[in-house]
């Protein structure tokens, strides 16, 4: 037999056990790492550069708040939920105004998207990760002014302390409400662009009245980054409990 023939049955041969071989079964096992668990130092001092210069730029002074600022509701608002959703509108506004020559009305986002608290001090670029752990992005819905009513409605109802800018005047009494917007009536004849994230825009927190808008402006902007940057803009951060929301 010619070596070429022998070759050429052997590659026949092999081509036809590869297109029989079949996925038959999966099997997993638990691996514990406790305390019995060496790790390789090798590995360990391969990480260890990696590691020093993770830690450092998260130790990193952005700013500095003089009080400690959380999300606990104080008459459906709080220091850190109006912090988040002015600063939010801030930096974010130059960049939709750049895509739309339009501008943000106003912003709300969800009580429980803010995961700590601040506490006063120096603030750190771990402060902002651990404030934000998500990788939400700020989008743009563009709201026919029913779509607006509903917003208030669901505000109203929740009874959380869910983060506003300071473009609205919200006063609720009872079940009725009176809203000014940019220091103007809601006017249920306009549209709105109300800055928020992806995931509340898709329904998240059953904040359906996002879905389906006039219009979505993707700013393809992280929320952690906006905090971030505006952490570093700022020398002190200047947030209160304020008239937004006025409880009657």
């Amino acid at each position: 037999m010619k070596l070429s023939h022998f070759i050429c049955g052997l590659l026949l041969v092999v081509s036809c056990k590869k297109a029989d071989q079949q996925l038959t079964k999966i099997t997993a096992k638990n691996i514990a790492i406790d305390s019995t668990f060496v790790s390789s130092a090798k590995i360990t001092n391969l990480i260890a550069p990696y590691k020093e210069q993770l830690t450092g730029d998260m130790q990193e002074t952005l700013t500095y708040t003089p009080i400690k600022l959380t999300r606990q509701n104080v008459d459906r608002q709080s220091t850190l939920g109006n912090l988040l959703a002015d600063m939010c509108v801030a930096v974010a506004n130059p960049l939709f105004k750049e895509k739309t020559n339009n501008s943000i009305d106003f912003s709300m986002f969800n009580s429980g998207g803010i995961r700590a608290s601040i506490p006063a001090g120096n603030i750190t670029k771990e402060h902002a990760f651990k404030l934000m752990p998500f990788d939400n992005e700020l989008v743009v819905a563009t709201l026919t002014g029913d779509k607006v009513k509903e917003l208030v409605t669901y505000f109203i109802k929740n009874k959380a302390a869910h983060p506003l800018s300071k473009n609205i005047e919200l006063t609720i009494t009872g079940d009725t409400y009176t809203l000014l917007i940019n220091g103007k009536p809601l006017d249920k004849n306009k549209t709105y662009t109300v800055l928020t994230s992806d995931y509340l825009q898709d329904g998240g927190d059953k904040m359906n009245f996002f879905k389906n808008p006039v219009a979505l402006t993707v700013l393809d902007y992280k929320m952690r980054d906006a905090i971030i940057d505006y952490f570093q803009k700022v020398d002190t951060l200047q947030t209160t409990i304020d008239n937004r929301v006025k409880l009657n």
